[in-house]
């Protein structure tokens, strides 16, 4: 096993300072190669050191200006900071390099969708469910790109494939609750509703959505 492989393995065993120097001497031994400034940049990440990690991350574009997963990287850190646009500029470049992961079309959607752009989600979070189609999470942000996007019978159907996953997913519940309800499916909302308050009982939308369904039902009993 090579010092990066050992380092990576010392990293999932959250070994980080081990991992830290053996990522030095690679460094040290490679100075030119950008994989080593990636690798460095990944485990400071995990350790929330992200200055010393943008740092990093510069250096291997530098010396690599095709390194994807360098630019996947920044993507991650600008993320992390709200810089939106950064962020999906990063992650497009990523793209554009040849990076074909679900994690980085996820981020790229999820940062459209904090743009409040769900439609140009669409077809980055869709490539992330084809290519990891059991991902409860990714699924699940592509339905509620496509809820935002009005699409609601699509979204309907997805938040359905989420719970087949994942029974105690309480938002998917909530927001088939809110679809239910612009169906005029009073009934079924209220289940739904009902469901995400046993699941999670703070949760203020599915308890705010279950009152006011109760309310409406008891006006129309008058």
């Amino acid at each position: 096993m090579d010092k990066n492989a050992q380092a990576i393995q010392y990293m999932k065993e959250q070994n980080f300072e081990e991992a830290a120097k053996l990522f030095n001497e690679v460094i040290e031994k490679h100075p030119n190669d950008a994989v080593g400034y990636i690798n460095f940049a990944n485990l400071l990440m995990q350790v929330n050191e992200n200055d010393r990690a943008l740092l990093f991350l510069e250096r291997a574009v530098e010396l690599d200006p095709s390194a994807a997963t360098a630019y996947y990287g920044l993507g991650n850190l600008y993320f992390e900071q709200s810089a939106f646009p950064k962020a999906q500029a990063n992650f497009q470049k990523a793209i554009e390099l040849g990076l074909e992961e679900s994690d980085v079309y996820f981020m790229l959607g999820i940062t459209l969708q904090s743009q409040e752009q769900p439609r140009l989600a669409l077809p980055y979070l869709l490539r992330a469910t084809e290519l990891n189609p059991d991902d409860e999470e990714v699924l699940f942000q592509y339905g509620l790109s496509l809820a935002q996007s009005d699409s609601l019978a699509d979204a309907e159907a997805i938040f359905k494939r989420v719970l087949e996953i994942n029974q105690a997913h309480s938002d998917a519940h909530y927001n088939l609750g809110v679809i239910s309800l612009f169906n005029e499916k009073v009934q079924d909302a209220l289940k739904h509703f009902d469901e995400a308050l046993r699941i999670q009982p703070d949760h203020l939308l599915a308890l705010n959505g279950k009152q006011n369904v109760e309310q409406f039902i008891n006006e129309n009993k008058k």
